[in-house]
């Protein structure tokens, strides 16, 4: 159902072949946890646009598996991601329709209403 394609000026971003209603589910992907202490030198590379803030007090990192870490950004989203540290995983849902080869976007700020400039600090929906 998912797959990834050119986005022109982006890069790559991610798609889907068939329609996605409204709050479904579109993916789950286990994560791999940074530490806190190693996350200075994640920041010298390229991995930096692909991590997620991770932790109570976002001072670790993650990379999301799948195809979790390519999902674009967008301050008018289709999708939001829900992080979820207990299991290790992220998951990523509709908050509208999403029609068949239509990019998925989140919003990197947390909230799908969060017009703030990006990596000016991370707000993350929590899931207890």
């Amino acid at each position: 159902m998912l797959y990834v394609s050119s986005c022109g000026a982006k890069g790559r971003g991610v798609f889907s072949d068939s329609k996605i209603l409204r709050d479904e589910l579109i993916e789950r992907c286990p994560v791999l946890e940074i530490p806190a202490e190693e996350l200075a030198k994640i920041d010298d590379t390229m991995l930096y646009n692909y991590y997620f803030s991770w932790g109570r007090e976002s001072s670790a990192g993650a990379i999301a598996l799948g195809l979790g870490s390519i999902y674009n950004h967008s301050y008018t989203p289709n999708a939001v991601y829900i992080v979820k540290p207990e299991e290790q995983m992220i998951e990523f849902r509709s908050i509208k329709k999403i029609l068949a080869n239509e990019e998925i976007t989140i919003n990197y700020n947390g909230s799908p209403n969060d017009h703030s400039p990006l990596w000016n600090g991370d707000i993350i929906n929590w899931q207890d």
